[in-house]
């Protein structure tokens, strides 16, 4: 089945590049011309859910393209192609008004194109709340998301390569040395996990060691004991070291252990691979919060909205969050959480060598550069998993109209796009 259509007021040849790769993500696209054959189309009901417009050759065509959009109740959200140095312009004079509209310049891809699409689709089914007001989560956290006891919170991307371990290693480091909390720390990566490694704990003993031995009378209670102490204040301990014959780790059984392990612990952070394994899912189904690592680049935002798109066959609607890895990159928060659909809790900026150098000591960032910008990331991480308020920056809104000479009226965003 077709997701909705998407109007293509463009020149023939940028029309057939971006309708080709539109078509290929499962849109139906229809090229117009004139403001008289959208009108029709619109006219015969059909489903569009965007319109990519001409911006630099035909102004008044531009409005009138605008106006049907908005007549008869419609809220139709337009991609505004303008010239570079109208781009600037606009950003700077539409900063604080409210629109759903957003405008890019050429050059640009038709994968660009395809991109700022699915986030405007996503944007409009988000509900309010989630992708309007304050990017970063601000106020206090209803204290009833969480359990009495000490907390779960999965760190996973089905996309490898964003940082997983990084946060979760560092977000326990945090938790435990900058706001003293009893933290468990589990690798349950059983392909590639590395957490005792890139923490220079060698020769750890592991749950899949200690359950081969024969079963436990207490599999909760020997998760916590073999755990090993680390100078970061975190106890972590490795589901396996090897991932073969990792039989003995039952999805059920593990699962059951980790969620054990919160009586013993206050916070239990679990760095998980990135599959959509049984082992996963059962974890999932434990945690509290799943926290979402991206980066700003395609690959990864897929991903993140491929786990959106399937939370609630998991079982995990309301408990995934970003975090932004990279965000220094140059692409906006804002245009992040509206591709993924999902709310970011903390941005991490890039740490560069400061992250190799504290690997190589078996340390984290957050013990080794106690001082750097990257370790208030992750204390302001560690601060919303506890549920305290952070207080950001407020974000300016960019999106806005190109003017109001007729009745140009658009709905609610935040944020700055990124520039394609």
């Amino acid at each position: 089945m077709l997701r909705p259509t998407v109007v293509l007021a463009l020149p023939p040849s940028e029309a057939e590049a971006v309708g080709a790769e539109l078509r290929e993500a499962g849109y139906a696209t229809a090229v117009v011309q004139r403001p008289a054959e959208l009108a029709a189309l619109l006219d015969v009901g059909t489903d569009v859910a965007v319109a990519v417009l001409d911006g630099e050759t035909d102004f008044d065509a531009l409005l009138d393209y605008h106006v049907l959009l908005h007549e008869d109740g419609r809220a139709i959200p337009a991609l505004i192609i303008v010239p570079a140095p109208m781009l600037e312009r606009l950003l700077e004079l539409t900063a604080g008004t409210s629109s759903a509209d957003e405008y890019m310049s050429r050059p640009y891809t038709a994968e660009s194109i395809r991109w700022r699409i699915e986030a405007m689709c996503i944007r409009s089914q988000t509900p309010t709340g989630v992708a309007e007001g304050p990017i970063i989560e601000q106020g206090p956290v209803d204290p009833t998301v969480w359990r009495q006891r000490g907390r779960v919170v999965a760190v996973f991307n089905a996309k490898g390569g964003v940082g997983k371990t990084t946060i979760a290693t560092n977000l326990a480091a945090a938790l435990a040395t900058r706001r003293s909390k009893k933290v468990l720390l589990v690798d349950a990566d059983t392909v590639t996990g590395h957490v005792a490694t890139s923490l220079g704990l060698d020769q750890v003993v592991t749950l899949a060691d200690v359950w081969r031995e024969g079963p436990p009378a207490d599999p909760v209670r020997s998760l916590v004991e073999i755990a090993a102490p680390h100078e970061s204040g975190s106890s972590v301990v490795s589901l396996t070291a090897s991932p073969l014959g990792v039989e003995v780790l039952e999805p059920g059984r593990v699962a059951a252990a980790i969620d054990g392990a919160r009586a013993h612990a206050e916070i239990v952070v679990v760095d998980l691979h990135p599959s959509y394994s049984p082992l996963n899912r059962a974890i999932f189904g434990v945690a509290d919060r799943i926290l979402v690592p991206v980066t700003p680049d395609v690959p990864a935002l897929r991903a993140a909205v491929q786990l959106r798109d399937v939370a609630d066959q998991l079982k995990v609607g309301g408990r995934l969050a970003l975090v932004v890895n990279r965000a220094n990159s140059g692409v906006s928060v804002a245009d992040i959480e509206r591709t993924v659909g999902l709310p970011a809790v903390a941005c991490i900026r890039s740490g560069g060598l400061l992250f190799v150098r504290a690997a190589n000591e078996g340390r984290t960032v957050v013990e080794r550069y106690p001082r750097e910008g990257v370790t208030e990331d992750f204390e302001a991480l560690a601060d919303r998993i506890l549920g305290l308020p952070r207080s950001e920056p407020a974000k300016r809104s960019v999106f806005g109209l190109l003017g109001r000479p007729r009745s140009l009226a658009g709905r609610g965003a935040t944020g700055e796009p990124a520039r394609v």
